[in-house]
């Protein structure tokens, strides 16, 4: 849990602000901001008229531009028109920031459809470790709803992979590996169609893991040679019980079996060589390690995205197909969403959603600042002109782990994203 609920307090008044340069401030106009803290300043108040034009000079010796609320500004000047507000330079913004409901809409509409999805790979596990068949009718639904997700906001759906839960790994692993593949599919060209199926093919890829004894598949050390050979059979397991599963799609049985194959033949169970590895299990293969890489386990804590593209990066032509490899990195991006970044002044934030023609500039929602004690959640498309406290350009210098600050993502998005 993050230090403090207060960290999430977001101003969710709808006030029509107006940016204005200070040298077209008029008596009458009612300041709400300024371009820096208030404290920084010596105006008694939080928001003001200029009341005449010692008011007017005074803000045009402290400032470079303010926010002016229209609705607040004295009669005369209402009369005028809003012509008379601002000249070509400025620009009307909403404080209740259009960018910020859209991709909380966004996220509410792909939150739905990962409970909806999470819930329906729980069951099939449970079905399977009873030894029961999976129905594949509702399989290729919900994978349908999982594509249009994704297709339709995928930063949306990339985020929700971040909400992840330790003893909950296999269920959240395969339903990860399904959204990260549907991303690759996505990114690489597929259609709708064939995206469903590479989207079956991520879900379904571990089944084989309920098969397994749960103390091997939970155990917290080093598993013995004995266990590891049973662990490594999950994978032939897979392979049986999606064959056994009537109208199963074939290209997610041979994936189940397959994903845990290298194109050098050094892979299991069957050591294939680079030719016998199909597309898909070689893009399976490379979410399936992403995903594992950057997630929390009972044995070990999940590493940075940085960290995980750099190890397949080093597997890539060996253990991993360089070349989609390559394509995924490019998908996920630099600064995915749901990743937490500490910028150069010390302030921490989430980012949020990507920038396709900024990658190093996503937009991000602020938790802590310099000091790393919680502040009021502010969201900043970091490739728009923004400047801290001490006026200078916000840049990320590193990506961190919500744990290092006591930052549950999960409060997070119940608190800031879903309200």
């Amino acid at each position: 849990m993050i230090n403090s609920r207060n960290a999430f307090i977001f101003d969710a008044v709808s006030i029509e602000l107006t940016k204005i340069n200070v040298r077209d401030l008029q008596v009458g106009m009612y300041v709400s901001e300024l371009d820096r803290p208030w404290t920084d300043t010596n105006f008694l108040f939080q928001g003001f008229e200029l009341k005449n034009e010692a008011d007017v000079q005074a803000v045009q010796d402290q400032c470079e531009y303010v926010f002016i609320d229209v609705k607040k500004q004295s009669s005369v000047l209402k009369s005028k028109g809003k012509e008379i507000l601002f000249s070509r330079e400025n620009t009307p913004v909403k404080k209740s920031n259009p960018d910020k409901a859209r991709l909380k809409q966004e996220i509410h509409a792909a939150g739905a459809v990962h409970r909806e999805v999470s819930t329906v790979v729980k069951s099939f596990m449970q079905e399977v470790s009873l030894g029961r068949g999976i129905d594949v009718v509702l399989a290729k639904d919900v994978v349908a709803t999982c594509v249009d997700s994704i297709v339709k906001a995928p930063d949306a759906a990339m985020w929700l992979t971040q909400l992840k839960r330790w003893d909950e790994y296999t269920s959240q692993h395969s339903m990860n590996v399904a959204i990260f593949a549907i991303a690759l599919g996505r990114q690489l060209g597929l259609s709708v169609p064939d995206l469903n199926n590479l989207g079956m093919c991520g879900m379904m890829h571990d089944m084989g893991k309920m098969k397994v004894p749960i103390e091997i598949l939970n155990k917290p050390g080093r598993l013995t040679p004995e266990e590891l050979t049973i662990m490594n059979s999950h994978a032939a397991l897979g392979w049986q019980i999606l064959l056994s599963s009537r109208n199963m799609y074939g290209g997610a049985i041979d994936v189940a079996y397959t994903h845990h194959e290298r194109l050098d033949g050094t892979g299991y169970p069957r050591k294939l060589g680079s030719d016998k590895i199909t597309p898909y299990a070689r893009m399976v293969t490379i979410v399936d390690m992403y995903d594992a890489i950057t997630s929390d386990r009972v044995y070990q804590k999940g590493r940075s995205h940085l960290e995980a593209i750099s190890i397949m990066t080093q597997n890539g032509g060996t253990h991993l197909d360089a070349e989609l490899t390559v394509k995924f990195i490019d998908c996920l991006g630099i600064y995915p969403p749901g990743n937490l970044i500490e910028m150069t002044n010390g302030e921490v934030a989430v980012v949020i959603e990507t920038n396709p023609h900024h990658k190093l500039k996503p937009k991000v929602v602020f938790l802590l600042d310099e000091d790393k004690q919680p502040r009021t959640s502010v969201l900043v498309n970091l490739a728009e002109t923004n400047l801290d406290k001490n006026k200078k350009p916000y840049k990320i210098k590193r990506i961190v782990r919500a744990s290092d600050y006591n930052i549950d993502l999960n409060e997070f998005y119940r608190e800031y994203l879903l309200d």
